[in-house]
């Protein structure tokens, strides 16, 4: 799951409905995965939101992450 993640968002943020979208997981399951990756480095937030009400989260790249 967590490779998926990157690859969604490496280019282009994305949120979890949208990572939900393409990849299939249960929305518990999207986010669980989405925030112990925020937490560890491996994805950030922008802090501007969608007009719904989404974060949207961009991956760090491996010489960035700490």
């Amino acid at each position: 799951m967590r490779s998926q993640i990157l690859e969604f968002c490496a280019e282009e943020a994305h949120t979890v409905p949208g990572d939900r979208a393409r990849n299939r997981p249960a929305q518990h399951e999207a986010m669980f995965w989405v925030m112990g990756m925020r937490r560890y480095g491996w994805i950030r937030e922008l802090k501007d939101v969608t007009p719904e009400g989404y974060f949207r989260y961009l991956a760090v790249p491996a010489e960035g992450r700490a």
